[in-house]
């Protein structure tokens, strides 16, 4: 009966200075670069899945469509007179409501065990939630252009021109990029997609509906104009954009806005990334 006396091989350093890269390590990349490479990372998931497009895409013609001849003829005498009004309000709500779609691909990502391969990496720990944030920029842009294009063909002439027209897309585009902080805390946060798309569509449909959107808030009772005057973060970012499409800046609404970005990006911003680093 023989018996195995081989031992295990144990490399020594010269043999592992062969195999291993002799050039020096790579520096970490900065904040940035990193940011940059998310960004360009959920551009790609559009790239090879199209069918993302939709909600950017036909969905805001749709909604054009249908509010302009649907409720045109009924609340401003024709849908060309009511197209003038309902455009800009039209555009925040598309953009507003596609913002929710960030904490989804967060939550996605997290079951399927993609963060922890990022949290391992050499690199600035913010940068994957801000390059969600920054791949989502290109689908509001696209959505208000779509709205806009769309609204023109229709009719609607912008009192501020181009340049107006511009200046509200930036603003709405720049507050959804803050708002969206609050879908990534989100989907952090709860455990499945179909929890975040509950949850946010329970907090979307009430600002979205119950402010200046579609309808002038005089016509409302006392007690509900308060919460869309005064309250509602939407009526504010909808005066702000109709302000600059129609070449009459408001700048109190302006500041509203701005103001409100901020908070949303301090408040949420820091508690989604609390929430990163210890999940």
């Amino acid at each position: 009966m023989s018996t195995d006396t081989s031992t295990a091989y144990v490399p020594v350093a010269e043999t592992l200075g062969t195999v291993l890269a002799p050039a020096a390590r790579p520096p970490r990349p900065s904040a940035l670069s990193a940011s940059m490479t998310f960004g360009w990372r959920a551009m790609l998931k559009i790239k090879h899945v199209p069918e993302q497009l939709f909600d950017v895409t036909a969905f805001p013609i749709m909604m054009t469509l249908m509010f302009t001849f649907l409720f045109g003829g009924a609340l401003a005498g024709s849908p060309g007179q009511y197209l003038q009004f309902v455009l800009p309000g039209i555009m925040v709500q598309s953009v507003v409501m596609i913002t929710m779609y960030t904490g989804i691909e967060v939550n996605k990502d997290i079951e399927r065990g993609v963060f922890d391969r990022f949290r391992s990496l050499p690199m600035w720990r913010p940068a994957p939630m801000v390059g969600y944030l920054l791949g989502d920029v290109l689908r509001y842009v696209m959505a208000s252009t779509v709205i806009f294009v769309v609204g023109l063909i229709l009719g609607f002439r912008p009192g501020g021109g181009i340049a107006g027209a511009a200046a509200g897309i930036a603003v709405l585009v720049g507050f959804s990029f803050a708002f969206s902080w609050l879908w990534t805390m989100l989907g952090l946060l709860l455990r499945s997609e179909k929890s975040v798309m509950g949850w946010s569509m329970m907090v979307l449909f009430p600002l979205t509906f119950l402010s200046n959107v579609f309808v002038n808030p005089d016509t409302m009772p006392g007690w509900l104009q308060v919460f869309v005057v005064h309250i509602n973060p939407i009526s504010h970012l909808v005066a702000a954009v109709r302000s600059l499409m129609g070449g009459t800046a408001d700048f109190g609404e302006l500041g509203w806005v701005a103001v409100a970005s901020l908070l949303l990006i301090a408040v949420f911003g820091s508690l989604t990334m609390r929430l990163y680093n210890r999940k």
